[in-house]
């Protein structure tokens, strides 16, 4: 449970909070030393330009939008610098405008669905970005005066608000912005969800630049930064991270075996009730069992690495170990599978009971899990990756006959060799 937060608050630090917090420190005023002055005033640039040609090779239209609109935001308050109190009425209209509208648009870019800018959909949302200062020319023309007030307007009659320049209306967009962006890490892990709760936050710092002497392009800039960066992290994840499970996948399971030394353990562990949950409750019921266990087993695989390669088996790999010694630690993964406690919840609801936090319904249905592991060992450069694993596989099934909920240890068998004659008529061997 501790080392579970323990993940989750530092995939959230990074890299968007250490990109923060850099830049409050470092952007502050006279917080840099004058050489580097130059290089950040053109850092908006690079990090538009290299952050809309990434999200358009990673085909993310969420980047490409939130750039656009963090752009837009950035020219509004360059063109009419606003601290909220001071200022021209236009100034005041495109600056609660732009702070309103900007958490808004994050919070939609994160609900819908990635589509390539080709589409019809994707040009659709570039094309509701671009109309936005269309919208800002219109609420700054005299006739539009009360309307543009809505956004100016003090709704709660208390004295909070005073210590920042954004208008209620927008505090409250923030607010909201900021809690969904957060639930939605919490609940998915998704980096880019993190990473937009960081630009929120450092956008909020641009809103506040001018009232403290600070350049609020620079903090546009670090919200740019920030995603670009989570963009990375995020399109690195959907590559070597399963997609069901959040461990690693196939392409980083045949990355690591290209690089195991001459001893190694193998293990394929598979979930003794799942075949049977299939058949009574259905493929969500098991996507959310596996989505629950193999994170326990991760955590409680301790020097070993754990992969799903495909199917509903997971591949453990522990380097430069023997057979015997991968057998202790998957006797503590079965043993901290065997000790989860899971919950049926009406036809495909599946809950953990952790430590006895909550207290299953009437209704509810206990579902038992234990697991059986097979291992085996490569310890000669002449037993190949292959032969290890159908060691591992032959040792799952005994594990299984035998009634489960059991490791055991398989032996690696030299592959039978047959005879061919060449037309030159030597025999030449070769593995089946």
């Amino acid at each position: 449970m501790r080392q579970g937060l323990a993940r989750t608050i530092l995939s959230f630090l990074l890299p968007g909070g250490v990109i923060f917090f850099l830049a409050v420190g470092f952007l502050r005023p006279h917080g840099l030393p004058p050489w580097c002055q130059q290089p950040v005033a053109a850092l908006p640039y690079f990090v538009l330009g290299f952050g809309l040609i990434f999200g358009w090779y990673f085909s993310s239209t969420r980047m490409i939008l939130s750039l656009t609109s963090l752009a837009l935001a950035g020219g509004a308050l360059i063109l009419f610098p606003s601290n909220g109190n001071e200022g021209s009425p236009i100034s005041h209209t495109v600056f609660s405008a732009t702070a309103f509208l900007l958490p808004i648009n994050f919070l939609a870019f994160s609900i819908l669905k990635e589509r390539g800018m080709g589409t019809v959909r994707g040009a659709m949302s570039i094309l509701s970005i671009l109309i936005q200062p269309v919208l800002f020319v219109w609420l700054c023309k005299p006739e539009q005066q009360d309307l543009s007030a809505m956004l100016t307007m003090t709704y709660l009659p208390w004295g909070s608000t005073n210590w920042t320049p954004i208008p209620q209306a927008a505090l409250l967009a923030f607010l909201v912005a900021l809690i969904m962006h957060l639930a939605r890490f919490v609940i998915s892990r998704d980096p880019m969800d993190g990473g937009a709760t960081w630009a929120l936050a450092a956008v909020f710092l641009a809103y506040h630049g001018n009232q403290f002497g600070w350049q609020p392009a620079n903090f546009i800039s670090t919200a740019g930064l920030i995603l670009f960066f989570t963009l990375v992290q995020s399109s690195y994840q959907r590559t070597y991270r399963d997609d069901l499970t959040g461990i690693a996948g196939r392409l980083a399971y045949e990355e690591a075996t290209a690089q195991i030394g001459k001893q190694c353990a193998i293990a394929v562990l598979a979930i003794d009730q799942l075949k049977s949950y299939a058949g009574a409750h259905g493929k969500t019921v098991v996507e959310q069992i596996l989505r629950l266990v193999a994170p326990k087993v991760q955590a409680a695989c301790q020097g070993g690495r754990v992969f799903r390669v495909s199917g509903e088996e997971l591949t453990l790999l522990f380097n430069n170990q023997s057979a015997m010694e991968a057998l202790v630690i998957l006797d503590n993964v079965r043993k901290a599978i065997s000790s989860t406690t899971l919950f049926l919840r009406g036809r495909d609801r599946v809950w953990e009971d952790s430590r006895g936090a909550k207290l299953p319904g009437s209704k509810d249905r206990e579902l038992p899990i234990t697991v059986s592991i097979g291992v085996a060992e490569k310890s000669s450069a002449d037993a190949s990756l292959s032969q290890v694993i159908k060691a591992a596989y032959r040792a799952l099934y005994e594990a299984k006959t035998s009634g489960g909920n059991v490791a055991k240890r398989g032996t690696v068998t030299s592959e039978p060799v047959r005879r061919s004659y060449g037309n030159s008529g030597r025999v030449i061997a070769s593995e089946y």
